[in-house]
Parts: C-alpha cells; structure tokens; sequence
C-alpha cells in the first residue's frame, strides 16, 4: 500500500479506538506483515497512548489456522487499559470481545536494542515475574467483514484489555509449560488448558518477541509485560459475566462484565 494508504486508515484506526467503536476495512489494506505493522506503529503514534509492555497471539498451529496467521503476532499493550485482579469492566464499550488466559511475564531487566540476537538463557534471566492474566482482546473490524492478518497487525494484533492477577507461585523453579490453566464463566469450567499453548514454553515466547522487536531496532524495558498467548483457546463472553481465570494452585484472576 501507498504511505497515503497507509496514514489513512491508521486515521480510521486510530479514531475507532478513540471512539471504542468498530469500522468497514476500507478497499486498501496491508498486503504482508511488514505493512501491517508498519500501519500498526502509525495508528500507536497517532494515538500516543503509553505503552506498558506487549501482547503475543497465535503461538500454536491451531491458533494460527483460527486466526489465519503463518507465525506469530505482536501488538502493543497500552497503560490505561490494564487493570488489576480483582475488576470490574463496563461491557457495552467492548467489540467483539474474547476471552483468553494468558500467562504474563514481566521483565526485571531491559531486553534493550542491539545487533546480535537474544539468547534464551538471556531472556529467561529476564524476566522478573510470572503472573496470571485475562486478556480481553478486541478487533476494530466487524467479524462479518474480518479482513486478512495483515489488516489486523495494523489494529495491533486485536490488542485490547487486560487484567493482570498475582504471581504464580513456584513459577521460576518449576515447569511453566506444564502449569495447569483454567477459565471459569459464572463458576463453571468452560476452557483447560497449559503453559505449553505458548509456544511451547512462555519463555519461547519472549525470545521469539525479543528477537522481532531487535531485528526492527527495538528492545524491552524493565517493567514491560509480555502477555504470552492464550492458555485456554478463546471464549466469546456476554455482559454480566463473572470471569475467574485459575493458574495451577495459589493464582486465580477475576474479572467481572458488567
């Protein structure tokens, strides 16, 4: 697409995330995942939103043939839309919203820009926390007229609320990709899942993040969350709903719709 392209419907984006409201794909669009993103930084600069860390989504094979993606995607987690566990959020301004479980990492060192890749012992040796999450992700295009992913990249990878609870316990000495992960609706088990459903690992996560953020010349700062990728695949849920999402023993999140 053309820069003109590009700005304009960052405009379009922009304007319906100021608005919490939903637009038509216009006819021009990103045609790979570098336009999208492309497109994503200028709907994020047009916002100017600060930004508190990351989102990552399709990090397996069937979350990515849901979502019609070939690799991972990123998107930005902004300030203003993260809350702490135990909350409470107004339904009505919500499009389309889904339910995911995600493990949160939050970094005790930066991950700052430099030439040479990311180690996985270096990410790991990262991270400060590991703590449980409810994203609330949103998309700014009606689902009947969803475009392609990388019309989608541009709205930040579906970015939308989070919630974020308490340390897991045990989560540095034990197995993250075994821990346990469920999702309550009203007091009923709906999702299971594990830590694996992050690539494997939450912290293949990270450094698969790390490493795309370097090779466009950009870097984590201690503080930044990283939310890893559903746990407990995706759940579309109704005003008044209570949300309890469980990280194996000791790390529940609560979230109420109303």
């Amino acid at each position: 697409m053309t820069p003109e392209e590009r700005t304009a419907l960052a405009s379009l984006l922009a304007t319906a995330r100021r608005e919490d409201r939903q637009v038509i794909p216009p006819a021009a669009l990103p045609h790979d995942a570098a336009e999208g993103y492309e497109a994503g930084e200028e709907v994020a600069a047009m916002l100017g939103w600060p930004r508190r860390g990351w989102k990552v989504a399709a990090t397996t094979p069937e979350m990515q043939r849901r979502l019609r993606a070939t690799e991972p995607t990123r998107g930005p987690i902004y300030r203003h839309l993260v809350q702490a566990s135990p909350a409470a959020m107004p339904f009505a301004p919500l499009v389309d919203p889904i339910i995911e479980c995600e493990i949160v990492l939050r970094l005790g060192a930066p991950l700052p820009p430099r030439i040479e890749p990311w180690t996985a012992p270096e990410v790991e040796a990262a991270v400060g926390a590991a703590l449980g999450g409810i994203e609330v992700a949103q998309c700014r295009f009606p689902m009947a007229s969803l475009p392609t992913m990388p019309a989608i990249l541009a709205d930040g990878a579906g970015n939308g609320r989070y919630v974020i609870g308490p340390e897991i316990p045990g989560w540095r000495e034990g197995d993250l990709a075994a821990l346990p992960v469920s999702l309550e609706v009203d007091g009923v088990v709906r999702r299971t899942g594990t830590g694996a459903e992050a690539m494997g690992h939450p912290f293949h996560v990270l450094l698969w993040l790390a490493e795309a953020l370097r090779r466009r010349g950009q870097g984590l700062a201690a503080g930044d969350l990283v939310s890893t990728g559903t746990c407990t695949g995706m759940l579309r849920p109704v005003a008044g709903q209570r949300l309890r999402a469980r990280f194996g023993e000791g790390c529940e999140v609560v979230l109420d719709l109303d």
